[in-house]
């Protein structure tokens, strides 16, 4: 994500507690001065010696506060030299968030916001990776929220660079976890640029998880499910997580769709079945996690054509549900998938009755 800058280097090794602390206690004295090239060439040191070192992150926290003084400096360099720097100070800090919090509570966040609308592309980056490191601390989503990060977040996934728009998502992400701001988030219709980068990602990265997340939490609301089944290739995008996805994305796909089907039935039970989701609902209920199997198993049978229990002559079994789904299939393709994973969840369910009769027959000796 970020280019390495080349600058002076001491020929102390930074792992070294007491060459990390003579290097750390000259910096330091650097970043205080009052010239602004001292300054820059400290900020590159402290982003060098806290590339890597948790310790170096602890001990230059006194850091936080001039490289705050110089994001607000009208100066290029300065700007992005400190931003750098604050970045790896904020990295690694999840045991208590303390440089997190402490970057924020400096008032980091107004000239960061004010990166997020400069032209210099560059800048642009940085600060949209300074908000996805720092809105991972609980303690800052709120106040990250209220400083105005959220629509130009937005923005910035609509109109971004590709690594601005993945960084983007993740920091809305992480916003959305934070249940007051999830409401903003939607006002601001970010479905169709989510869907967008959900379509072109590769579907097992981290990329996909958190828009898969961030879907399943946005069609928590009506206008979320409107504007996903509104957007061209929404659900299809969800249904191809589903199939495609990693185990964490795949549940949040099976939970995005079960949402919609739970919230009003008749109106999504067509455009979720339309996707061809029966094939990846199937191999869920055998292969996700437990929370995905059950979700998976109660979309199947809230997509089935009539929602109420069968009769006693067809008892409400699973597999009575997914055959009865299946011959609702148009697809060739889709019902030849279907049947075949149909025909590997018997069997998985038969060798699994098996082994637990076998451990009853070996604990009733």
């Amino acid at each position: 994500m970020e280019s390495e800058a080349h600058f002076p280097t001491t020929s102390s090794d930074p792992d070294t507690p007491r060459a990390a602390t003579t290097a750390i206690n000259r910096t330091l004295h650097l970043l205080l001065s009052d010239d602004s090239d001292s300054q820059i060439q400290a900020a590159k040191e402290i982003r060098r010696l806290t590339k890597t070192s948790q310790r170096c992150r602890r001990q230059l926290s006194p850091a936080v506060s001039p490289l705050v003084s110089m994001l607000r400096l009208d100066s290029v360099d300065s700007n992005e030299a400190a931003l750098l720097a604050l970045l790896n100070l904020a990295v690694k800090d999840e045991k208590d968030w303390r440089n997190k919090v402490n970057i924020v509570a400096s008032g980091a966040l107004e000239p960061i916001i004010g990166f997020l609308q400069s032209q210099n592309s560059n800048m642009q980056e940085y600060a949209t990776a300074a908000l996805l490191t720092l809105s991972a601390s609980t303690i800052n989503k709120p106040t990250i929220s209220a400083a105005g990060a959220i629509p130009l977040l937005v923005e910035i996934l609509r109109y971004g660079s590709p690594q601005a728009r993945v960084d983007a998502v993740l920091a809305l992400y992480n916003l959305s976890t934070y249940s007051d701001n999830i409401s903003i988030i939607l006002e601001k219709k970010p479905i169709p640029s989510i869907v967008d980068l959900l379509k072109t990602c590769k579907k097992s990265s981290k990329t996909a998880e958190k828009c898969s997340a961030l879907i399943e939490s946005l069609v928590g609301f009506e206008d979320g499910r409107t504007a996903l089944t509104s957007e061209e290739g929404g659900v299809l995008a969800v249904v191809e997580v589903l199939e495609n996805g990693s185990l964490q994305s795949r549940e949040h796909a099976v939970g995005a769709l079960l949402t919609m089907c739970q919230s009003d039935r008749c109106k999504y039970r067509e455009p979720i079945l339309r996707e061809g989701v029966i094939p990846g609902l199937l191999e869920l209920t055998v292969q996700g996690t437990p929370k995905s199997q059950s979700k998976a198993q109660t979309l199947l049978r809230l997509l089935r054509d009539s929602p109420h229990p069968r009769s006693e002559l067809q008892p409400d079994t699973l597999e009575n549900i997914v055959s009865n789904l299946i011959s609702q299939i148009d697809s060739e393709e889709q019902s030849r998938k279907a049947k075949k994973m149909l025909a590997e969840m018997v069997q998985v369910s038969m060798e699994q009755s098996l082994r637990h009769l076998q451990q009853r027959a070996v604990l009733s000796f």
